[in-house]
């Protein structure tokens, strides 16, 4: 998953100027002009690594060297050196949260992306491990980018990507036969078609109807292993994806994942992810 460059280049400047405000006063305060750094990016404890690319694309459009020493999706140890920057100090001191920032969550991200899907794989299944829309404002891609690089499915990145009937929408179209009708009578033969369903006769009605997708939103362990039951004596579970989603927690991960559904998506990916330790200390300093 890519972004444009010029639209990349933008959205980091956005952050930048969020942090600078009209200078970092601190730094123009105590830095030389003339001052030249070389620093290490240092990640403190055990990580997936993921937003190196985007860290070398904002060093270089400040006009600092930026030099990876490991690339996205590494799984380093702690007190490793991933990348050395080296340029005007006051530069690097300007620049150096914005850059920490995006490091941490996205390697926060794909560290945790990364810790269930071996959980999942170390038990012999294989579902997929999928992320939500429910990312922080400004920053889908680069949380949807850093669970690509822990190795799970970014789901819909955009409302458009998909259709997904939720349950408000099955509210409003009163039922699920009368939201499938309407999203078939505009629907692209590209698009995939989910519904959300929150009980077992949801769940059939949607596969008969002729969902590509059922998702069983925020059903118990058991509710989801009798859904799926029923729609394998109904003959309907090969004619249709699983999706769980919803409560599911790392600790109950595996005992969903043992249902055998296809996917299985956790918000908590990305809407309370825990940021790596990330930190940039300057290891030489001279004045030119």
């Amino acid at each position: 998953m890519r972004m444009l460059e010029a639209n990349l280049k933008e959205q980091l400047m956005n952050f930048l100027s969020e942090d600078v405000g009209f200078g970092d006063i601190t730094t123009d305060a105590v830095v030389p002009a003339r001052s030249k750094v070389r620093a290490h990016v240092i990640v403190k404890e055990p990580a997936v690594v993921a937003g190196i690319s985007e860290a070398k694309t904002f060093f270089d459009m400040i006009g600092v060297n930026f030099t990876a020493k490991a690339k996205d999706g590494d799984e380093v140890a702690p007190e490793t050196v991933i990348a050395e920057v080296e340029g005007e100090g006051r530069a690097v001191l300007m620049a150096e949260r914005t850059v920490l920032n995006i490091l941490m969550r996205m390697s926060g991200i794909a560290t945790a992306t990364k810790r269930l899907i071996r959980k999942v794989g170390d038990a012999g299944l294989s579902v997929r491990i999928a992320a939500t829309r429910k990312t922080a404002p400004g920053l889908r891609y680069f949380d949807k980018k850093a669970v690509l690089i822990g190795g799970g499915d970014p789901h819909r990145f955009r409302l458009d990507d998909a259709y997904l009937i939720k349950d408000n929408h099955l509210m409003i179209a009163e039922g699920v036969k009368g939201a499938l009708e309407k999203v078939r009578s505009v629907a692209s033969f590209n698009k995939k078609v989910e519904v959300e369903a929150k009980t077992m006769d949801q769940a059939i009605e949607a596969a008969e109807l002729g969902a590509d997708i059922v998702m069983l939103d925020n059903m118990t362990l058991k509710e989801a292993s009798e859904t799926m039951k029923a729609l394998e004596d109904l003959n309907l579970r090969g004619k249709v994806l699983i999706e769980i989603s919803g409560g599911v927690t790392e600790g109950k991960l595996l005992d969903y994942a043992k249902l055998k559904p296809e996917v299985i998506s956790l918000g908590s990916l990305t809407h309370s992810v825990r940021a790596i330790d990330v930190s940039l200390e300057v290891v030489e300093a001279r004045i030119e």
